[in-house]
């Protein structure tokens, strides 16, 4: 038995405090002080929140630590006093929460001149956010009287912790009445203006990126919040200036005011694209498990309205990007790369497209954005990110929803001009024969080949049915005598075999059907792009310091993903009671091979 053996043993932090000239130093030199803190032990948190140890924390984490010191220990107590204050003890959280005196320290690590040692921002950071959620209203009111609180954080949102700190009065204040007031008090600080207006050439670029990637957050949380608050609570103040046509049109003025930056471009329609978004991730995971409800939100009009005057200068974009020198690539020297800004704009367009507005639709036909794409799908054939963008423009244009017998005119107008103006049909044909000639001289496969193929595959699939068939199939008829004769040859041979090659075995087919089969055979998979639409923001999205906190999920919904996941698992379970796995029984080999069979 246990109890016979005196395993006992006194704690060495309970040793020190015996004796009376311990210091804050030294019981923070053990190994075990944080555990033994986040235990409870008490003679240790009372020495820890006397007024000099609790000061003496607080000042290792907002000074900055001489700089003679060895590099490995040079953060070492700074980074030891950030994990006492957060280690959510309630007798630490009273005091630091509830001391001005201790408040004014914290406070007083904002009033540096930039740029903030980034560690010692990110202990900054975690310690007023674990005070946010657990010490609410004392820290709200503290920090609301201190006027200059907002600037002195956005003077500082080169360091990403600032960024979290932002993020964190958004999403971490409750209940839901004080969280309304954080928000009104920071629309009235013009938060959302302040962040936009750092979204502009003559910025830094780490601010630039900073603040987008703040203004994304802000407006996914807030449409998370809207969803999940009952009807008669307020709006919020936030997303309703983020999503007006005055805001949006700020953010655009920015972005083509005096000479264009590929930094402001991007970070600038990174915000365009999270306003765009009609889905997120995890809903669009749970609709390809076969679960049909889904969180949307419907694209507001005045962001739209906003954008359209601009096409073109996204357009021109196109055709003049900021200068970029050449890059060596496993291919070769690229003289003139896409690059980023360009490639956040076909991004744009993308997103436009999905919306069906009629309006932005007829714009991007008048100016004839889509040849300009393709254009930029066969220039750049080895950039993924863009074919798989100018894939979701084709599909879009191809596969319009709508309500009405007949698709609008805008968009039959965007078919007529694809295959007549853009030529797609016999691009296809001149891209597949240069790819085959290139091939048989011992060159290497196009990159756009694949994307290329799908591409090719819609426009059969339309040919057999969607809602411009008839339109398509007219369209190929009006195709030159030889240019119809070569595409039905490709369709019917090298299509097909391509397809062929493509399709994957597996061990279990009953699932696969081919095109040619039951076409009200529902599959599990949405048929539009929109999964890898997501998976492809996801994995290029930015990720911050926190990024698990931030990503904009609550443990509701990874609780409703959990019960679908099962809901889909259950069908596999077996009917056998489970067996105990420490019972003591005969081994019987022909069991355990019938049960590899199976």
């Amino acid at each position: 038995m246990f109890w016979k053996f005196d395993l006992h043993t006194t704690s060495h932090i309970d040793q020190l405090l015996d004796r009376e000239d311990v210091t804050l130093r030294e019981l923070m030199e053990e190994d075990d002080v944080l555990q033994e803190c986040k235990a409870q032990n008490r003679r240790l948190l009372l020495f820890l929140s006397q007024d000099h140890c609790m000061q003496e924390l607080v000042s290792l984490i907002t000074t900055e630590p001489p700089a003679d010191l060895e590099e490995r220990s040079r953060f070492k107590f700074p980074n030891i006093a950030c994990e006492l204050l957060t280690s959510d003890v309630s007798i630490i959280n009273d005091k630091l929460g509830t001391d001005e005196s201790l408040l004014e320290m914290l406070y007083h690590f904002l009033e540096q001149d930039p740029p903030l040692n980034p560690l010692l921002a990110s202990f900054f950071s975690k310690t007023i956010g674990n005070l946010i959620a657990r010490k609410t209203e004392q820290v709200i009111t503290f920090l609301k009287k201190k006027e200059g609180f907002i600037g002195l954080v956005l003077k500082h949102i080169d360091a990403s912790a600032m960024m979290d700190l932002l993020l964190r009065l958004i999403s971490c204040v409750e209940p839901a009445p004080l969280r309304q007031e954080v928000l009104h008090w920071l629309n009235e600080e013009k938060l959302v203006q302040r962040l936009t207006e750092l979204i502009h050439t003559g910025k830094d670029e780490e601010r630039q990126s900073n603040a987008s990637q703040t203004l994304c957050d802000i407006i996914r949380l807030s449409r998370d919040q809207a969803n999940q608050m009952q009807e008669n609570m307020e709006a919020d103040p936030l997303l309703a200036v983020l999503e007006s046509q005055e805001s949006v049109t700020g953010l655009l003025k920015n972005l083509f005011e005096g000479e264009r930056s590929e930094a402001s471009i991007v970070n600038g329609t990174q915000v365009l694209l999270t306003l765009l978004e009609t889905r997120r991730f995890l809903f669009v995971i749970l609709f390809s498990l076969g679960f049909s409800e889904e969180m949307s939100y419907t694209v507001n009009s005045s962001i739209l309205n906003a954008i359209e005057p601009h096409l073109k200068d996204f357009q021109q974009l196109l055709l003049d990007p900021p200068k970029k020198s050449a890059i060596l690539t496993t291919v070769g020297v690229l003289e003139q790369p896409l690059g980023n800004a360009r490639l956040h704009v076909a991004r744009l367009v993308a997103a436009l497209l999905q919306t069906n507005a009629p309006s932005i639709c007829q714009e991007l036909c008048n100016l004839a954005t889509m040849d300009l794409l393709l254009d930029l799908f066969f220039k750049y054939s080895w950039n993924n990110f863009l074919h798989f963008q100018v894939e979701l423009c084709v599909v879009a244009i191809l596969n319009h929803p709508s309500s009405e017998e007949r698709p609008s005119p805008v968009f039959l107008l965007l078919n007529l001009q694809l295959f007549q103006k853009c030529r797609l049909v016999q691009r296809i044909l001149d891209a597949w024969e240069e790819n085959d000639r290139i091939q048989a001289e011992g060159g290497t496969r196009r990159g756009n080949m694949g994307h290329l193929t799908r591409i090719a595959n819609m426009v059969v699939q339309n040919l057999e049915k969607g809602p411009v068939q008839a339109q398509i199939t007219d369209l190929i008829k009006e195709l030159p005598e030889d240019c119809r004769g070569r595409w039905e040859s490709f369709v019917d041979e090298t299509l097909r075999e391509t397809n062929r090659k493509n399709t994957v075995e597996l061990v279990s087919t009953h699932n696969m059907h081919s095109s040619s089969e039951d076409d009200d055979m529902e599959s599990p998979f949405p048929n539009d792009l929109s999964l890898q639409q997501a998976f492809s923001d996801y994995q290029i999205q930015q990720m911050t310091a926190n990024f698990v906190d931030q990503f904009g999920f609550n443990d509701e919904e990874f609780t409703a993903f959990e019960a679908c996941c099962k809901e889909k698992i259950r069908q596999f379970d077996d009917s056998e009671e489970e067996e105990d796995i420490w019972e003591e029984k005969e081994i019987n080999y022909a069991t355990q091979a019938k049960s590899r069979t199976r």
